[in-house]
């Protein structure tokens, strides 16, 4: 919870002495990605000291945005998700790279390798910022539309092990069925009144009713993604989940080269073989046949 900040409240007469009244500042935390150099403070060192958790979170993004050339990652927001929600959501993703007939990971006789598996992070934006402008390889056209995707909600990571597009649209499909149906307005549990045109059910004149907290809808979407140093939109990614893998595309390409090669030779093997010993027949029977007719008509009187 963070406190919103209090500051008297001034009026065109001036400050009420009988009377003390505060201005209530909004406190609503913005979930941005700041790319701009650091102020730079009298007195305070530089560069930036961070703690020990900021230290490893700043590690940690930095060797994530360090492997996204051959490991992409795919930004999303999430919005009002609780932990056991996300829990489950992880556990859904993992799985997608398991192998058919394998639920969950644990029910494996030998667990693979966590870095050769879909991993969900959350991304704290202050440090991400701080790791992505002093990350050298990205220029700054890329570093700020990096950064654009922050805007919209907190920020979460999913990072493959490689460029698989099944596995990719699987993650998509499972970011789609994890969120559920949003309730109706006349499914929404109302508040009990009180009086005479209320429901008078467990009220007590004179006692404070319990509040009761609204039911929030979960909201999760896709925010981009980075590939081999690229940023990629929403329908871009979805583009490229629709792409064969990269075995299949190798195995076409060596088909596509080695098929001309194929074709020349069957016709040279065809050629060199029994078709071209019948041609040979063939024109050695009409010479001779024409020679034994010549020979006829030059020996009749």
């Amino acid at each position: 919870m963070f406190r919103s900040s209090r500051l008297p409240c001034l009026s065109a007469a001036g400050p009420r002495p009988s009377s003390t009244s505060f201005l209530v500042l909004p406190s609503r935390r913005h979930y941005a990605v700041s790319i701009r150099p650091s102020t730079v403070w009298p007195g305070k060192p530089e560069p930036r000291i961070f703690n020990e958790r900021k230290t490893y979170l700043f590690n940690q993004f930095t060797s994530l945005l360090n492997r996204s050339s051959s490991r992409p990652v795919l930004f999303i927001h999430h919005k009002n998700f609780k932990a056991d929600s996300l829990i489950k959501l992880r556990r859904e993703i993992t799985a997608t790279a398991l192998p058919k007939g394998a639920k969950q990971l644990s029910l494996l006789e030998v667990a693979p390798d966590p870095e050769m598996v879909p991993r969900l992070a959350i991304i704290q934006s202050s440090v991400f910022g701080v790791a992505l402008r002093n990350f050298a390889p990205l220029d700054s056209e890329t570093i700020q539309r990096i950064a654009s995707m922050a805007h919209g909600g907190a920020l979460a990571v999913i990072t493959l092990p490689s460029l698989d597009p099944p596995v990719l649209q699987d993650i998509l499909r499972t970011l789609e069925h994890a969120i559920p149906p949003k309730k109706r307005e006349e499914e929404q549990p109302k508040q009990k009144g009180k009086g005479k045109d209320g429901d008078e059910e467990g009220f007590v004149p004179g006692r404070r009713q319990k509040r009761q907290k609204p039911m929030l809808d979960p909201e999760l979407s896709v925010a981009g993604a980075l590939i081999e140093g690229r940023v990629f939109g929403v329908e871009q990614v979805k583009d490229v989940s629709k792409l064969p893998t990269l075995e299949m595309l190798r195995q076409q390409i060596v088909g596509l080269i080695s098929s001309p090669a194929v074709q020349l030779a069957m016709v040279l093997g065809e050629a060199s073989g029994g078709r071209l010993a019948r041609t040979l027949d063939g024109f050695k029977k009409a010479l001779e046949d024409g020679q034994t007719t010549k020979e006829e008509n030059t020996s009749a009187p």
